[in-house]
């Protein structure tokens, strides 16, 4: 037996403005939509992983998701632009990574991260 998929269910009262939200900021394209229901997605073939923490690194909490992009300097700048909450500002972390803490409108805290190179 093999994991082949693990998908995040984001529960809201609003499917479109949350649906709304993961594509303006990330560019994900909606790829199935029923109303009470929408998926987002990128075309990516990428690792299955969960990370089990007791905190979120430099002393900030576990954020609900992470989203590793290609330009973080991007997305922030984006998420900015469009007056989304950010908790924890762009930062360059020890371990490596260059990061920030979103709001999506449900609240779920979002880590938005790229790999320092």
């Amino acid at each position: 037996m093999s994991v082949k998929r693990i998908v995040v269910n984001i529960p809201t009262a609003s499917v479109e403005t949350t649906r709304d939200f993961y594509a303006s900021v990330f560019g994900l394209e909606t790829i199935m939509d029923f109303g009470w229901v929408a998926t987002v997605a990128a075309d990516v073939d990428a690792p299955v992983q969960l990370s089990i923490a007791s905190e979120g690194g430099s002393g900030t909490e576990v954020p609900d998701i992470s989203i590793e992009v290609d330009d973080v300097d991007a997305v922030y700048a984006r998420a900015k632009s469009l007056g989304h909450t950010i908790p924890y500002d762009i930062t360059d972390e020890p371990w490596g990574v260059r990061r920030f803490y979103l709001l999506d409108p449900t609240g779920k805290m979002l880590n938005v991260l790229s790999h320092i190179q």
